[in-house]
């Protein structure tokens, strides 16, 4: 399988790099980038051909591309991968507005080709295991979910509202949005959103807080602020705490455990596994190619998770909740 990457614009085009080296019998044919200093080091640091334009990237010899530039520029470069006939694996959020992600939906799908989202936290044993318990039906009905996705400021395209498509809440919301969406198989309803700038002198919003209704009829609060500190021992953080009916679960993804209490029994179980999410995620893009098959993250699961970014981000204009559907 022969993959290529366009543009290292985002900071997990290097770990991406890094699994698709470490696949057996993957290669990474070569990247290209818009910066070509940024590129052709990104070449060297992989050992492998940096390609001086992104046409020609997609005219060599690849299978499918891996797309990890600034926002606004996933549709041109889906839609240039898709005229090419290349698979295209693309970083999270799908887009910066929906016109942009349906567009890009229409271009895979009248291509033929395969997209896939990166939406890696999915690949999280203790978010599986979550998944696992809700279908069990061991956490009964859910009542409400907290969730947390803070984080150091990530700096470069992240700050400028037009690459981005705003700042921390388009950023971080949509990994919470997509597990949630995923793990107990229901869409979100409404988004109530508040949102500020209180940690950093950028251009966008550095802090927001969202509440949300499901459509299984639990709520949800959503905290996607860069609020970590630079000294913080990791990027940020992502967890989430599940109310059920007849437990309550908390999965900590960077530590990537699992707190659980019974409720009817009382118990307390704590269970620690340790992966790598983005080699996963790659996994799955190549597996998904090579059994021609759908990838498991779809063009749509981008489109749901967005909806609740651009829906918290008009309900903060308008100081008023915003019904999704």
């Amino acid at each position: 399988m022969r993959l290529g990457i366009m543009s290292f614009a985002h900071m997990h085009a290097y770990s991406y790099a890094a699994a698709i080296c470490s696949l057996p019998d993957v290669e990474l044919v070569g990247v290209a980038d818009e910066d070509s200093e940024r590129g052709k080091q990104a070449a060297q640091q992989f050992n492998t051909r940096y390609f001086p334009s992104f046409a020609e990237l997609l005219k060599a010899d690849v299978d499918g591309v891996v797309i990890t530039s600034a926002n606004r520029d996933h549709r041109m470069l889906t839609e240039m991968a898709a005229a090419a006939g290349k698979h295209v694996l693309c970083e999270k959020p799908i887009a910066t507005t929906l016109e942009d992600a349906y567009a890009m939906e229409k271009a895979v799908k009248e291509a033929g080709i395969k997209f896939q989202m990166a939406f890696p936290c999915r690949f999280i044993p203790s978010v599986q295991r979550l998944k696992e318990h809700y279908e069990e039906g061991r956490l009964g009905r859910i009542l409400a979910i907290r969730g947390t996705n803070r984080g150091k400021m990530p700096g470069g395209f992240f700050t400028d509202p037009e690459a981005a498509g705003g700042g921390a809440v388009i950023d971080h919301t949509v990994h919470l949005a997509d597990l949630v969406r995923w793990i107990f198989q229901t869409e979100f309803v409404e988004v109530y959103c508040e949102m500020d700038r209180r940690f950093h002198d950028i251009p966008t919003e550095d802090c927001g807080l969202l509440t949300l209704e499901l459509a299984n009829g639990a709520f949800m609060t959503i905290d996607p602020s860069w609020s970590r500190p630079d000294s913080f021992y990791t990027w940020g953080d992502l967890y989430m705490e599940v109310v059920g009916t007849d437990m309550v679960a908390e999965v900590d993804l960077m530590r990537q455990s699992m707190e659980r209490i019974a409720l009817a029994h009382p118990s307390y179980q704590w269970d620690f596994w340790g992966a790598n999410m983005d080699y996963y995620l790659i996994k799955e893009f190549v597996d998904s190619l090579r059994e021609d098959r759908e990838p498991s993250i779809t063009a749509l699961d981008g489109i749901r998770a967005l909806e609740v970014a651009v829906g918290a981000y008009e309900s903060a204009k308008t100081g008023r909740p915003v019904r999704l559907r």
